[in-house]
C-alpha cells in the first residue's frame, strides 16, 4: 500500500473512531437532554461566534502581524480573513492540524509576501503557540486541583504538558540551528539529482528569516503576549456557554473547562477536529468541577456547532480565493508547447 493511501487510511479509520466516540457519548448523557439544553441556550450561539471573532482570531491575526518585518506587514484585516481561514481548515480538513498553518502562510504568500517571510513568520507563530497551550494547561490543572481537590488526573496531564513544552523548546532550538537547510542539505544528497540542489539556497534563506524574526525581541514578546491573552480571552466563550445553561458560571471554572478540553483536543491531534475526543474532555473535567454530564456535553456541543458555523463559511471563502488565482494565475506551457519544428526548443 502506498503511503498517501496509508495517511488516509488512518484519518478515515481516527474519524470512524472520533464519530463512534461521540455518539456513545450522546447516547451515555440522553441524546435528548443534550438537545435539550442546547436549544434552551437561545442566544448564546449567537454571542459565542460573535466573541470567538475577537478571542482568539483577532488577536491571534495581532499576534502573527506583529512577526511580519514593517516592510511586508500585511492590513489586519487580511491577517484576520487568513487567521479565520486557518482556524477552519486546521479545525474541519483532516490534516493533523496543521494544513491551516500552511494554508495561512501560502494566502500572505499571494497577498505579496516573500515566500521565505510568510513561511517562517507562521513557523514562529507556531513555537509561541507550542509554548502557549503549554503554560495555558499548566495554569488550568493547577486551578483545577485548587478548585477540586482531586488530584489523581495531575501526573499524566503534566507528563503530557512536559511532552508539550519539550516538543516547543526543541523546535524552538532546531529553528534556531539552522533546521531548514540542514534538511535541504539531506534530501539533496539522498536525492543525489543536481536539481535539488535549490532546495539548500531556499533552506538558507528560511533559517536567516527565522533567526531575523527571533533578533526581534520586542516584537516577539508582544506577540507571545497576544497569543496568550487569545488562548485567556477565549474563557469568555465558554463563560457565555455555561451561563446560557444555567450553571452560574465563574470565570475560573469556564479558564479551567476551556484549558483542559484544549489540551486534551491537542494532544489527540491525529483525530480529525478532535471529534469524540473534545467532548470527552469536557465531560471529565466537568465531572470534577460538579457539572452534570448532559449540561457538560451540551457544552461541548455549542462549541462544536460554533466551530462548524464560523469553519465552513471560512473553508468556501479560502476555495474562492484559491480559485480566483488559479484563474488569474497564466497556465505553464507544456514541453510539447515550447517544441517546433525538429523538436528543438524555442
Amino acid at each position: 500500500m502506498k503511503a498517501p493511501r496509508k495517511v488516509k487510511l488512518t484519518f478515515f479509520l481516527f474519524a470512524i473512531g472520533g464519530a463512534a466516540l461521540f455518539t456513545a457519548l450522546l447516547i451515555h448523557q440522553g441524546a435528548s437532554q443534550v438537545v435539550s439544553a442546547v436549544a434552551t441556550a437561545g442566544w448564546a450561539l449567537a454571542a459565542m461566534i460573535a466573541y470567538h471573532l475577537f478571542s482568539p482570531i483577532f488577536l491571534d491575526a495581532v499576534a502573527w502581524g506583529l512577526l511580519f518585518p514593517s516592510q511586508y506587514r500585511l492590513p489586519l484585516r487580511k491577517l484576520f480573513l487568513m487567521r479565520w481561514i486557518s482556524e477552519a481548515v486546521s479545525g474541519l480538513v483532516p490534516s493533523f492540524a496543521v494544513g491551516g498553518d500552511i494554508v495561512r502562510a501560502r494566502m500572505a504568500t499571494l497577498a505579496g509576501v516573500p515566500r521565505a517571510v510568510s513561511a517562517a513568520t507562521v513557523l514562529v507563530d507556531m513555537t509561541l503557540n507550542l509554548l502557549a497551550v503549554a503554560g495555558y494547561t499548566f495554569l488550568g490543572v493547577v486551578l483545577l486541583v485548587s478548585a477540586s481537590g482531586q488530584t489523581h488526573f495531575v501526573i499524566p496531564t503534566l507528563l503530557a504538558t512536559a511532552i508539550g513544552l519539550a516538543a516547543g523548546i526543541l523546535f524552538f532550538f532546531a529553528q534556531r540551528l539552522g533546521m531548514f537547510r540542514f534538511i535541504a542539505v539531506l534530501v539533496t544528497r539522498v536525492a543525489r539529482a543536481p536539481e535539488w540542489q535549490s532546495l539548500v539556497t531556499s533552506g538558507e534563506n528560511l533559517d536567516r528569516t527565522i533567526h531575523t524574526i527571533y533578533r526581534r525581541r520586542l516584537a516577539l514578546l508582544a506577540s507571545a503576549t497576544a497569543s496568550i491573552l487569545a488562548f485567556v480571552g477565549c474563557t469568555g466563550e465558554v463563560w457565555i456557554a455555561m451561563r446560557a445553561l444555567g450553571l452560574h458560571p465563574t470565570i475560573l471554572h469556564a479558564l479551567i473547562l476551556h484549558s483542559l478540553a484544549l489540551a486534551v483536543r491537542s494532544a489527540a491531534f491525529v483525530v480529525p477536529a478532535g471529534l469524540g475526543v473534545q467532548e470527552a474532555g469536557y465531560l471529565f473535567v466537568g465531572k470534577l468541577l460538579g457539572i452534570p454530564g448532559e449540561s457538560a456535553l451540551a457544552l461541548a456541543v455549542m462549541a462544536r456547532a460554533r466551530e462548524l458555523i464560523l469553519g465552513i463559511p471560512g473553508l468556501i471563502t479560502w476555495q474562492l480565493i484559491e480559485t480566483r488565482h488559479h484563474l488569474r494565475t497564466p497556465a505553464t506551457p507544456s514541453a510539447a508547447d515550447l517544441t517546433v519544428g525538429n523538436g528543438k526548443a524555442v
